[in-house]
């Protein structure tokens, strides 16, 4: 779980990840609904200077699986290369979910597990786009998008370790947006399974409220 971001759009003072809702940080929630679905191991990548409270945290909530907690990266590429580095040997499927999406429903986790056991190399949830999509160029529309065939990604995203780790070693291109467009660039198909309206990705104020009002 990559959770070193400041999470600047969400308003300064704590890292993101560590924002409250409804009286738990949002890695709290996140790391719970990882747990309940049946992961054995949670690796977190926190700021350097946070792991011993991320750490603290944590431990009642993790209680039924293996926790450990290693410093982040400055991209998140680069935090979810600390994640894989700290796994136990015997690791052979991996899940990238980010704190940021703390209400994601246990039932797209087993989703994701589940097409990971029937031998899926990578995995990702997603839900369909609901508005209107235009191409826009130069501040002028070009065109219209076909909606019908676009999906937004969310996480926990599944992944065969060695694919991931070979992913991470390979990519040479930009910084990516999920794990999944460097398992794309590999060539390897990725499978994608419902992902559920709860699983959206808390960037700004907006979002803090809506998952407020969800758990309230």
């Amino acid at each position: 779980m990559p959770a070193a971001g400041v999470g600047e759009r969400l308003g300064a003072g704590v890292p993101k990840a560590l924002r409250l809702l409804a009286g738990e940080p949002l890695i709290v929630h996140a790391v719970r609904a990882l747990v309940v679905a049946g992961v054995e191991t949670v690796v977190v990548a926190s700021p350097a200077d946070t792991v011993s409270q991320v750490e603290q945290l944590l431990g009642p909530v993790t209680a039924a699986a293996a926790l450990a907690v290693v410093p982040g990266g400055l991209t998140r590429r680069e935090s979810v290369a600390a994640c894989l580095a700290a796994l136990p040997d015997d690791a052979e499927v991996v899940l990238v979910h980010d704190a940021a999406r703390p209400l994601v429903p246990e039932a797209v986790v087993r989703r994701v597990l589940g097409e990971l056991a029937n031998g899926a190399e990578a995995v990702v949830p997603a839900v369909r786009v609901a508005d209107t999509v235009k191409e826009v160029t130069a501040g002028h529309v070009v065109r219209t998008v076909d909606r019908s065939a676009l999906r937004a990604v969310q996480t926990p995203q599944g992944f065969r370790r060695a694919v991931l780790a070979r992913a991470h070693a390979d990519w040479r291109g930009p910084e990516p947006s999920d794990d999944a467009a460097m398992i794309e660039a590999l060539g390897v198909p990725v499978r994608v399974v419902d992902g559920a309206a709860e699983g959206f990705k808390i960037t700004g104020p907006l979002d803090l409220r809506l998952a407020q009002i969800i758990c309230s």
